[in-house]
């Protein structure tokens, strides 16, 4: 048979690059359709990749370390022999590929395997310095184009692929979960991306049967201009620096999560008039309450976390608006959308950098069951086995920053939420009650909102509402 080229595809929504982690294969070996033969580091979670392709491994297109561009060579696989080429200009990349219906239709991203082949001039599939090709555009930046209409002729692309057997263009696993979610059968669905490529916004559009708006993005998916600097000196490891007179002692690429953590928190700073309120609580009674609840099966008691997690939970159902984010309109005009439930995102400090998985429906789990989740979801993303979903499916944040031993911090806004609420260290001071001088357990609560959804008086109404549970947590919890 003819080699075949695998391209590096579209790992997660709007991601446009991953860097090659482990090949599992070597050039020669034999490899089965859906074999994994690679695991991949995205800007948000390890990945293990699938061959839609089986044969003998004639090219792998990167070495272990280097950051490949999603749509790149990423191994070549055919007969023992067989020339050793990428796919040419033309012809079928990653995306139309997985229109063909002939392969094995077990896909990582909703890839399909295809019967033909490209062909081109041979040559290695690592490009040359100035001549690399533009990946292609991610989904948080549409192409605009237009949308065919329901009863648009068989000539249309949605009618054209049905009519030929091709699967439907969907490459991205969020969006073929989002359509099953909703129950919308995506060959229907006339995609407004690149080329007829099926999006978030076309899948949600035929949920709520109304046209989406091509091209147009909301402030959760718009992509973020690129970060400003200062322009690099040129000068290597080792060197002067021209501007301290300090030699250079190291230069590290910004990339994956760290590249990730840059642009979010760079946008957050450009995009959100941010404000911040504190309060000093006194969380005696908590520990008490903690200490006095019995321990499941396996020895556990609910955390500080996740009994402060709970009484956030309820707060934001009284002051929706901290459980909210800001969208742009089609005519430029702004929306402030507020959600029926709370994905409480944690903030977890993990060796790839921080990132905030987010618990579903917090509302609706007790403080035993919040505890378990939150447990099970850090220790996931810890292990850098989180999904593009968990990671990005956030309303609202809770930050325990007193695992840091320390009290507060004016905290950065996980764009595009619109607050984010912190817990410092928990520690014994001097406090008054009932007008006595005594020593207490004592926390600094921080919340930084966005001061375009709400003012001040609803902002400060939802922490003193959290403090107030963790200063009469038996009061609280008797509601919830």
């Amino acid at each position: 048979m003819a080699a075949q080229t695998f391209a590096l595809p579209d790992l997660g929504e709007g991601l446009t690059e991953a860097e090659l982690v482990t090949w599992k294969v070597a050039v020669g070996d034999t490899v089965a359709l859906d074999q994994v033969i690679a695991e991949v580091e995205t800007a948000k979670s390890l990945v293990e990749v699938p061959t839609p392709y089986a044969g003998t491994v004639l090219v792998l297109h990167g070495a272990e370390g280097e950051t490949l561009p999603v749509g790149s060579p990423f191994i070549t696989v055919g007969e023992p022999g067989d020339a050793a080429e990428p796919p040419a200009e033309g012809a079928q990349s990653y995306r139309e590929e997985e229109r063909a219906g002939t392969g094995s239709g077990n896909v990582l991203i909703g890839y399909g395997t295809s019967e033909s082949s490209g062909s081109g001039r041979r040559r290695r599939g690592r490009r040359a310095a100035g001549t690399a090709e533009q990946p292609p555009v991610p989904d948080a930046a549409p192409v605009a184009s237009a949308p065919a209409s329901p009863s648009a002729p068989a000539g249309s692309a949605a009618a054209a692929g049905r009519v030929s057997g091709f699967a439907p263009r969907v490459i991205n696993p969020l969006v073929r979960r989002l359509a099953r979610d909703h129950g919308v059968d995506v060959a229907t669905v006339n995609g407004t991306g690149p080329d007829g490529l099926v999006m978030r916004a076309d899948v949600l559009a035929a949920a709520r049967g109304a046209a989406p708006a091509a091209g147009v993005g909301t402030a959760g998916t718009q992509a973020a201009p690129a970060a400003q600097g200062i322009a690099s000196s040129g000068q290597p490891a080792g060197g002067l620096d021209a501007r301290s007179g300090l030699g250079i002692a190291a230069r590290t690429p910004i990339t994956g999560v760290r590249k990730v953590i840059a642009e979010t928190m760079s946008r957050s700073r450009r995009e959100i008039p941010e404000a911040t309120v504190w309060v000093d609580v006194d969380a005696t009674e908590l520990l008490a309450l903690r200490k006095g609840i019995r321990p499941d099966a396996n020895g556990r008691r609910p955390s500080v976390l996740a009994l402060v997690g709970r009484f956030a939970a309820a707060g934001l159902q009284r002051v929706p608006e901290l459980n909210a984010r800001i969208e742009t309109t089609a005519d430029g005009g702004q929306e402030l959308v507020t959600f029926d439930g709370v994905n409480l995102g944690i903030a977890a400090q993990t060796d790839r950098g921080l990132v905030v998985p987010a618990v579903e429906h917090a509302e609706r789990l007790s403080a035993r069951e919040l505890d378990a989740a939150i447990g099970a979801l850090v220790a996931k993303a810890r292990d850098g086995k989180a999904t593009p979903a968990e990671l990005g499916r956030g309303t609202f944040t809770l930050n325990n920053y007193g695992v840091f031993d320390v009290d507060g911090s004016a905290a950065i806004i996980n764009h595009p939420q619109a607050a984010i609420l912190g817990l410092g260290r928990i520690k014994e001071r001097p406090w008054v009650v009932d007008g006595q001088l005594c020593v207490r357990q004592i926390t600094e609560l921080t919340l930084s909102f966005d001061h375009r959804v709400c003012d001040g008086g609803a902002a400060s109404a939802f922490l003193r509402f959290v403090a107030d549970a963790i200063e009469r947590p038996g009061e609280a919890l008797a509601e919830l």
